[in-house]
């Protein structure tokens, strides 16, 4: 029987093989046969999401071709909706429409959330749409 853990969006079979070669692997199966990755967001994690003024948001279109853009604006401006859901304002920008585009295509995203200070990140693997 596979088991299939939160990390395995990352740790793909071909990552894993890496891990194995460079000797990481067996510590990061361990972190995912015990506690592992979240899947919810914590009250811990909310509370951090309510004072980011900025965050990196990931696209990709229907061929893959990844994209990237900053989002900001003032602290709760990104809000957790419910444990599994997060929302944002998106403010008129540079009229590219990149993202929106790339959400039309292929709704997987991913949300990269940094403390410059506090030297903390989180990063977060969803699917998006646009309301």
């Amino acid at each position: 029987m596979t088991t299939s853990y939160p990390s395995d969006v990352a740790f793909t079979p071909a990552v894993k093989a890496i891990q194995a070669q460079k000797g990481s692997r067996e510590a990061y199966a361990r972190v995912e046969e015990g506690r592992g990755w979240n899947t919810e967001i914590t009250e811990d994690l909310a509370e951090f999401i309510a004072h980011q003024r900025s965050f990196f948001l990931a696209t990709a279109n229907a061929e893959g071709q990844p994209y990237i853009q900053h989002r900001g604006g003032p602290p709760g401006f990104l809000r957790v909706v419910d444990s599994h859901t997060l929302g944002f304002a998106d403010f008129r920008g540079n009229r590219q429409y990149i993202s929106i585009g790339n959400l039309g295509e292929n709704p997987k995203v991913h949300l990269f959330l940094i403390d410059y200070a506090e030297r903390t990140r989180v990063k977060i693997w969803g699917h998006a749409q646009v309301i």
